[in-house]
Formats: C-alpha cells, structure tokens, sequence
C-alpha cells in the first residue's frame, strides 16, 4: 500500500506541474539557474569518472584478451561499445543520481521544512510548477549533454591508456573505433540519458517535495531519494535494452 501510496502522489505532483506558468520569464530566469547548477556544476566529476573508466577498461580489456589469434582491433572496438551502450548513460547517471539527485531532494526538504514553499502556495503560486518544473527541464537538457561529454572522454581516456602502456598502437585504436561502428548504439544511448534524466530530477523532488517531519528528515529523503532514483535507473536501463536492443 505505501508503493501505490507513493506512486499515486508522484503521478499528481507530475499532473500538477505541467500547469501553464503565471510568469514566462521568471520560469526562464530558474530555468537558466539549474541549468548551470546541474550541468556545468557536474562536468568536473563526470569528466574524472569517464577519463579513468576508459583507462580502467583499456587495461582490463587488454588483459582478458591474450590470444595472439585474436586481432588487437578488438580491443577498441570493446572499449567503445561498452563506454556508449552502458558505462556512460548508466554509470554516469547513477553517480549523477547521487549528485543532483540529493541537491534536489536536500533543497526542496530544506523549503518544506522551513515553510516556504507553504508561503508560496498562500500567494496563489503553483509550487509544484515553479519549483520542480525548472529542475527536471533543466536535467532533460543538460544531462544527456553530459553523457555525450563521458563518452568523448571515456575514449579519449582508453586512446591514451593504451598508448602510454603501449597495449596497442594509437593508429590501430583509431582504425578499431572505425571499424563495425553501429550509430544506433549512440541513439539507444542518448535514449537512455534522456528516461535517465527525468528519473534523476523527479524522483528526488517528490522525495524532497512532500517531505515530513523536522530537519533530521531532510538527510532521510536525500537518502532515500538516491536509493529509490538508482533502483529505477537499473530497472529502466534493463526495460529499454529489452524493448530498443
């Protein structure tokens, strides 16, 4: 019951907040804000993941490959499929979830506590638009730009991993990143990012939205918004491979 509970209420606060806007500009302006918060603030951890998760998959794809039957190729070829179809929407998006995920939930507990957002709603404003809206927009928008970001520099890493470790030459990494290349692999990813996207953002602000209690339930909805946020990633990722795969 406290499933449906949950599921009943996520539904409403979505129904709620596609309500027309009272003021254009002034959703603009909040738009702008986490757009800079969520995206620009996250590009310094997304980029250290992704250059270290290409290198970490360049030397363990080299050590699992010892046949000398087998062409070198192969190794970039793995390295590359693996970074678009799963570490970088899916990876990316969990640590993103325990990023933004509990910046979200965190502050929209901290408003319900504090009883602005009860203000608010005493002024005629739609809180559910003015305070959530932004920041699931803000996540369609950015994050997906992010998981474009890991993917560049998940490669990149793995190009210079084997290079330095002198696995394979930097011309055979370039000729397997070429060869038997699948653009559908980068549409089934950015498909991801983007169902990965509205998770992240929405889970947390309901969390965060209806919160109960006092300040010490603010830490327990950060919490238990990024649990809930990564357990739906998870499912979601495996649905979309069953259904676009």
């Amino acid at each position: 019951m406290t499933f449906f509970t949950h599921f009943g209420r996520y539904i409403l606060m979505l129904k709620w907040m596609f309500s027309k806007p009272e003021n254009p500009k002034l959703y603009w302006k909040e738009f702008m804000h986490q757009c800079s918060e969520i995206g620009i603030g996250s590009i310094g951890i997304v980029s250290i993941i992704s250059v270290f998760m290409g290198a970490v998959s360049a030397v363990q794809t080299a050590y699992q490959i010892v046949n000398p039957l087998v062409s070198k190729l192969i190794i970039a070829q793995i390295i590359r499929d693996t970074v678009i179809l799963e570490f970088a929407p899916t990876l990316i998006c969990i640590v993103l979830a325990g990023v933004v995920g509990s910046k979200i939930a965190s502050e929209l507990g901290n408003m319900r506590v504090s009883e602005q957002i009860d203000a608010l709603e005493i002024m005629g404003i739609n809180t559910r638009t003015y305070l959530i809206l932004p920041k699931i927009c803000a996540a369609i928008a950015t994050i997906p730009m992010l998981v474009i970001l890991s993917m560049v520099l998940g490669i990149l890493g793995g190009r210079i991993t084997v290079g330095l470790s002198g696995i394979i030459s930097t011309e055979t990494y370039d000729m397997g990143l070429r060869e038997l290349f699948v653009p559908y692999n980068v549409f089934f990813a950015m498909m991801k990012a983007y169902t990965f996207a509205f998770i992240i953002s929405s889970i947390p602000a309901y969390f965060g939205y209806h919160l109960k209690g006092g300040s010490l339930e603010i830490g327990r909805s950060s919490t238990r918004s990024v649990v809930v946020s990564c357990i739906v990633i998870l499912i979601a990722d495996y649905v979309l491979a069953a259904l676009l795969l």
